[in-house]
């Protein structure tokens, strides 16, 4: 059984050798294995779980590496996929001397964005607790009509579906209320959801936190949360809501930051859902509160290195950094409404 089947996009993340300068003038970059799914998948398996990635790759070194990095944490590689069609998808990536990010893409189709529905087989689908899906491959037809079968595969067999949306502008630039659209058609068959502010007012049109999350939970997800960067992680559910701020870190590199919270989140989730069901999970607040500190946890780690697999955190750095080190990371946890 997995504990989180990821399906989508794993791709080559080259990282600048130098921060605080645009793409146009980093000097050299470091090749590291990136992508979203990918790196929830990763997370989950360093936190102690059974995670499982589905996703295409090209018949290229590339795609030996990322295939041999995901087999190197852990993560079952049953549903990697290759094809001589098109090549693994690039990444380039500038960082902000703040570790804000900019991301340049080579993807005109990559492996990644030919997945096909006959990739997606039932009965990993059925094997799994929770299935985890993204936006960036969607880009083709093809490739979100799998990404609709696997959710729907996932509901059909009572397996929790999740869902970050990672927006990226570069990929969808000129199709924006096209990927606006697929974005709403997956939250429709999504149990947790996950996005950034940004994407929030995107998807929403207001900027106003609880109210945009309301929005996005009237549309059928059990849980949303909206991460707040520096501010923590909102969450709300048709019972509860609150604000969790993050830990104190010095941010490196920001890349991955989301995939770490949603790999702790959902490692925890996984853990409680077993034969009590999602319902159950998130009927308790102090439960759900304790699940999203862990992620915020696993985020906050993340971001204090550069890159974003090499940098996802391990069950045992986890602990030591939430209790060991409590001292020297205090969270505080406001009010309601605060």
């Amino acid at each position: 059984m997995f504990d989180v089947l990821a399906i989508g996009e794993m791709l080559i993340d080259f990282t600048p050798s130098a921060r605080g300068v645009g793409l146009a003038e980093v000097p050299a970059f470091e090749k590291k294995p990136g992508g979203a799914p990918a790196n929830v998948a990763v997370g989950v398996a360093k936190l102690g779980g059974h995670a499982a990635f589905l996703g295409k790759f090209g018949q290229d070194p590339f795609g030996d590496f990322l295939i041999g990095t995901l087999e190197q944490y852990g993560v079952d590689t049953v549903g990697c996929v290759r094809t001589t069609e098109a090549k693994t998808g690039l990444a380039f990536i500038a960082v902000a001397d703040n570790g804000e990010h900019e991301f340049h893409f080579y993807r005109d189709p990559s492996a990644d964005m030919l997945l096909s529905e006959d990739d997606i087989r039932e009965e990993w689908i059925q094997n799994s607790r929770i299935v985890h899906v993204g936006s960036v491959t969607q880009v083709l037809p093809e490739a979100t009509r799998a990404t609709r079968k696997a959710l729907e595969l996932a509901r059909k067999h009572g397996v929790i579906t999740s869902f970050d949306v990672n927006f990226r502008l570069g990929i969808w630039r000129g199709r924006e209320e096209e990927g606006k659209r697929k974005i709403f058609d997956t939250i429709a068959l999504t149990d947790v959801l996950k996005v950034s502010e940004s994407e929030m007012t995107f998807l929403t049109g207001t900027e106003d936190v609880e109210q945009g999350a309301q929005m996005l939970l009237d549309l059928g997800p059990k849980i949303v949360f909206v991460t707040l960067g520096e501010r923590g992680v909102y969450y709300i559910t048709p019972k509860h809501r609150r604000r969790v701020p993050t830990f104190r870190v010095t941010p490196v590199d920001v890349t991955g930051a989301g995939d770490g919270f949603v790999a702790g989140f959902l490692r925890q989730l996984a853990d409680r859902i077993q034969g009590r069901g999602i319902d159950y999970s998130l009927a308790m607040h102090e439960e759900i509160e304790e699940m999203t500190r862990y992620g915020a946890a696993v985020g906050a780690l993340t971001v204090s290195q550069m890159g974003a697999i090499p940098a996802l955190p391990t069950k045992e750095e986890v602990f030591q950094f939430m209790y060991k080190g409590a001292k020297r990371n205090p969270l505080r946890i406001p009010t309601h409404g605060e």
